[in-house]
């Protein structure tokens, strides 16, 4: 596949303020790329300047062999943009939103209303076109601002946290539309914080302070992480169990990398290949009580959290 987004040295600062510091990727067609980060960690700065609506500080990005720094403007008719905030009209019905936006793009009228026809499908808005578009629920309002950014079929969309704040079935059914994109050769570029999200994506990139910290297809990014499985306890006091494994660590008891809780549950990181058994063994000696304890494959939080520890710090401090 061929390159349809490069970025070089990509730089953004804001007086003494970094926001993005010398990133490199690139983004191949027909592939969903995941852009991850915590809140605040550049991700927006990022796909503003890739839109051509912020200026670099420094670097080069190249969308469908366009450099955006000098030729913006030509690149808007073959590319969409779906914004962190909902900024559709409220008090427009679906479709006078849709026809509204379509005019903007510069359909003309029968092209316009076939292509309303064509997204109202595809985003399942079928029967919905004369609802007020605030009286639909958020999943079907994140529908429809992504029938608007696809309404002039542009080959690039960038989506800056499109299900935030959405619930996880609706979130579900909206990465189903993005399936149906990419089928149509659709370059997709996501932004998120939902680390299960990255599951969904070709290959990511992972964000923090400015800076990659990790980028990949998530299979690659697990294997250059960790190289071994990772234990899985299920203790009835996770918090209780996880320190007391902590200080084991500490002390050379066990041989462990990293020691996280995971929800209910506590994750240990180590190359250890009978860390299960001695895991087990501390805790019967200590009387801490756990359900089960299994070896399971790293999830991408297990490998984001890794990341942070391993280059957080560095990163941290050069800020």
């Amino acid at each position: 596949m061929d390159n349809v987004i490069t970025v070089k040295n990509l730089t953004k600062k804001f007086g003494n303020f970094t926001a993005v510091d010398s990133i490199s990727f690139n983004v191949k067609k027909g592939e969903i790329f995941g852009f991850l980060g915590p809140n605040g960690s550049g991700k927006t700065t990022t796909i503003r300047m890739m839109l051509g609506l912020l200026q670099p500080t420094d670097g080069d990005i190249n969308v469908l062999g366009i450099e955006v720094d000098h030729q913006a403007l030509a690149l808007r008719s073959r590319i969409g943009y779906m914004s962190q905030k909902f900024s559709l009209y409220n008090d427009l019905t679906v479709r006078q939103n849709l026809n509204f936006y379509g005019a903007a793009y510069g359909l003309a009228p029968q092209v316009l209303q076939k292509r309303i026809d064509e997204t109202l499908e595809m985003a399942g808005l079928e029967g919905k076109g004369n609802i007020k578009t605030q009286e639909l629920s958020g999943g079907w309002r994140q529908r429809l601002a992504l029938g608007v950014a696809i309404l002039h079929n542009p080959e690039v969309i960038f989506l800056d946290e499109p299900t935030a704040g959405v619930d996880p079935v609706s979130r579900r059914a909206f990465w189903e539309l993005l399936y149906e994109l990419v089928k149509q050769d659709v370059t997709v570029f996501v932004t998120t914080h939902y680390m299960d999200e990255a599951e969904h994506c070709q290959r990511l990139g992972f964000i923090l302070n400015g800076q990659l910290i990790a980028y990949g297809a998530p299979g690659e990014i697990k294997d250059n992480t960790f190289s071994a499985p990772v234990l899985e306890l299920a203790p009835e006091n996770p918090t209780e169990a996880m320190r007391a494994i902590q200080l084991a660590v500490e002390s050379g008891e066990i041989k462990a990398d990293d020691v996280e809780l995971y929800g209910s549950f506590v994750h240990v990181f180590s190359s250890d290949p009978k860390i299960e058994k001695n895991v087990k063994k501390f805790l019967q000696k200590n009387q801490i009580a756990v359900k089960h304890t299994t070896m399971i494959e790293p999830s991408l939080e297990d490998v984001f959290i890794a990341s942070v520890r391993k280059n957080g710090n560095s990163v941290i401090q050069q800020k």
